[in-house]
């Protein structure tokens, strides 16, 4: 889809006229020509409701490039919560009224928007919400769906076909296994959670440590001491859930033997928690230093940012990127992906809040912007390509999408393994997928 993207966007360029590349997640803007995320280019609010509108005044530089856009392509629409879209719409129906007195009455002020994504992948996020309210939250639940075309791409481009020694016919078996996880018709009927079979050349066996054997499968080398950047960019294992990874993380980091060091950080309870004296005396610098944060990575580690940094450099949350030095104030790292790949980069630390909601109170701790990559989350994955990827489902999937999204990571058939642990300890090799199939109803 990117190719379109671009294509689309070197053809209208070409005339001179200006194209925003936008996308719902850092790491898929940064795939794109000048890509941003869609909360960064339109100053779409983080808390956003059904009547937010974006922080753009009339007259604005932002206002004015706005209006004197020719197409607005929006990469991964379908992860972004449908209030997004219908935000940007109010405010494009007022900026246009300058030049077109009818906007308020047309679609995003009369623009040409393209919406790309795949209703397959995760939809957006409703912490603590149903499934219903999960597929009310996606763009095609919005009052701007009617004014939508849709189009289809039926060809899996990320996997490679060009590869040496690629079997095309294995390929194009795994490509349309891909297709039928996403749509949910693996497994016979079912209400949205079927169990699906995993083919036996994918499966690892889950014996003694299932964390042990997921890594010497996806990184071999670590048991001859060896960790080559290179070989860590095309590689990780995925997980439907945040203690897994952080499991995976920590072993690997046990494993990793290089140069490290150790940074302290500063925790204080945020002042708009603090009024009444009451959460400073009780939450002290000794609790707040036990409450656990993603730990520093030693050279040559994959990491990834957890804020947006600096756009024109693509530090997006999301970028993934290894360590290369270990320095008193900054860390030295190397982006993996996107059009800034290769280049070295210096991330400082910054003072930053968890929001978590199910903790008490807010916090602020000032640290790097890192977490360790070896392990990811399925959530996180989206828009990422890799050769090599573990999945490892301790527990199933619980969510629309996950394993699709998991599975469809690779660029190749041959670089996915995984490993399904029933509670007992057990392997078999069937897993649950989710799908909801209510989300495909008017596509």
């Amino acid at each position: 889809m990117t190719f379109v993207w671009k294509a689309l966007s070197a053809k209208i360029r070409a005339q001179g006229d200006v194209v925003l590349n936008v996308a719902s997640s850092g790491i898929a803007s940064l795939l794109l020509l000048g890509g941003r995320t869609a909360h960064s280019r339109f100053a779409i609010p983080i808390a956003v409701t059904e009547d937010s509108t974006c922080n753009i005044s009339q007259g604005s530089d932002l206002a004015q490039l706005l209006i004197t856009t020719k197409l607005i392509i929006w990469d991964e629409a379908p992860m972004m919560h449908k209030h997004c879209f219908e935000c940007l719409d109010r405010t494009l129906r007022d900026l246009m009224r300058v030049q077109d007195c009818n906007s308020g009455s047309k679609t995003f002020g009369g623009k040409t928007m393209v919406l790309g994504g795949d209703f397959r992948q995760i939809l957006p996020v409703v912490p603590k919400r149903s499934r219903q309210d999960i597929v009310s939250a996606t763009i095609n639940s919005s009052y701007l769906w009617v004014s939508c075309k849709v189009l289809r791409l039926t060809k899996n481009l990320r996997l490679n076909t060009d590869e040496e020694g690629a079997n095309i016919e294995e390929i194009k078996d795994f490509a349309q296994w891909l297709a039928q996880i996403g749509d949910g018709i693996l497994g016979g009927p079912n209400d949205g959670y079927a169990k699906v079979q995993i083919p036996q050349e994918m499966l690892l066996p889950s014996t003694g440590d299932n964390i042990a054997t997921i890594v010497d499968n996806i990184f071999p080398m670590f048991k001859e001491g060896g960790c080559h950047q290179e070989y860590m960019e095309s590689r990780a294992i995925l997980a439907p859930t945040l203690d897994v990874e952080n499991a995976v993380n920590e072993y690997m980091t046990d494993l990793h033997v290089a140069e490290s060091r150790t940074y302290l950080s500063c925790d204080t309870v945020c002042n708009a928690d603090s009024n009444n004296g009451i959460l400073s005396d009780m939450h002290t610098l000794e609790f707040l230093n036990g409450l656990k944060a993603s730990g520093i990575p030693k050279v040559g580690s994959p990491v990834m940012l957890l804020r947006n940094i600096d756009h024109s450099m693509g530090l997006y949350n999301g970028t993934r990127l290894i360590i290369t030095r270990l320095s008193e104030y900054v860390v030295e790292a190397k982006i993996v992906s996107g059009h800034n790949a290769e280049q070295i980069v210096l991330i400082p630390r910054m003072a930053m809040t968890p929001t978590n909601t199910r903790l008490p109170f807010k916090f602020q701790r000032r640290q790097f912007p890192l977490v360790l990559a070896y392990a990811m989350n399925t959530n996180k994955s989206q828009g990422q390509t890799l050769k090599h990827v573990g999945l490892l489902l301790r527990k199933p999937v619980f969510v629309h999408g996950q394993l699709y999204v998991a599975a469809s990571r690779v660029s190749s058939p041959k670089g996915l393994r995984i490993l399904i642990s029933n509670d007992d300890g057990e392997s078999n090799n069937y897993t649950t997928n989710v799908v909801y199939h209510e989300v495909f109803n008017n596509l």
